[in-house]
């Protein structure tokens, strides 16, 4: 049985469709990847997983429960950090841990946050502020805290596509030895099909929208630990990288949508510049045909 599955799950927003006849299965300890492109879905998707938002159709369940609401067991990093300012990077992840485990001791609290702030190579920045941090430090933070809750599934929405290419390209590698280290369910979403195929082990292309859908999946079959270099000269990454793009161009393609709409145009008549202007409220303009009246006068 999928550690975390979706079928046949659709979701609208005020009658119009998002995502349709969505299925998705997960396998425990997987790295799953979803590409789309921007306004496609990918958060709503994501959501949807966390709990969020409740589906209009279809069920999404995990670990063989259904997902009725948020939860603990799904760690969630989004792509505005969403740190608490006033706190510092300890107090930020602490908040977290305490929430999860209330029954712990201070120092078991205490020893866990400092190991999550190791793992993300922040202990020197351990008590700064959010404002203090830069973009890819502030992400980090963001992502320890995520995964000192102990999730079952971490679920990353667009997490690094904030940040400079190099930048991101750092966080990449610090995700991918992370998820080496504990092999924790993750399920990225993203617009980049590099990034997918740099990390996961499955990338799914996620049609555009209006109704986006998943496409068919694509196993990534190259070796772990990934060195981008390397596999930027590997035959079957610009296979794997070319079947993602070709697949996500044409479903643009295949669905342009004509909207047909009822065009009011005023009721305003040109103006009659034949004729000498009228005088209103000090001003001169001219006049249109429509106040020109004609009358018929008798003289005795």
């Amino acid at each position: 049985m999928p550690y975390l599955e979706l079928n046949n799950v659709s979701k609208s927003f005020g009658g119009a469709s998002v995502l349709k006849d969505i299925n998705l299965n997960v396998e425990q300890g997987e790295f799953v990847a979803i590409v789309g492109f921007s306004g496609a879905g990918k958060t709503t998707l994501i959501s949807l997983i966390a709990g969020l938002l409740k589906p209009d159709a279809g069920l999404a369940k995990l670990n063989g429960l259904p997902i009725t609401g948020p939860g603990p067991d799904r760690g969630i990093v989004f792509q505005n950090y969403s740190l608490l300012p006033w706190l510092s990077v300890f107090e930020n992840i602490l908040l977290a841990v305490e929430a999860v485990n209330p029954n712990w001791s201070p120092a078991q609290k205490r020893e866990h946050v400092e190991k999550y702030i190791a793992m993300v190579n922040l202990t020197p920045a351990r008590d700064k502020k959010p404002h203090e941090l830069s973009g890819g430090m502030r992400q980090r933070v963001s992502v320890a805290r995520a995964l000192s809750m102990d999730p079952q599934i971490l679920l990353l929405d667009e997490p690094l596509s904030a940040l400079d290419a190099l930048t991101r390209a750092t966080l990449q590698d610090e995700i991918s030895r992370i998820w080496l280290e504990n092999k924790k369910t993750v399920v990225l979403i993203t617009n980049d099909p590099d990034e997918g195929i740099l990390l996961a082990d499955r990338i799914i292309p996620l049609t555009s929208g209006p109704g986006a859908t998943l496409g068919p999946e694509i196993v990534i079959d190259l070796p772990r630990p990934r060195d981008r270099k390397a596999i930027n000269h590997s035959d079957r990454f610009k296979e794997i990288r070319k079947q993602v793009i070709a697949f996500m161009l044409d479903s643009k393609i295949d669905r342009h949508n004509a909207v047909t709409r009822k065009l009011i145009l005023p009721d305003i008549e040109p103006e009659d510049l034949d004729r000498p202007p009228r005088i209103h409220s000090g001003k001169a303009r001219p006049i249109r045909s429509s106040e020109i009246k004609s009358e018929t006068v008798e003289v005795a």
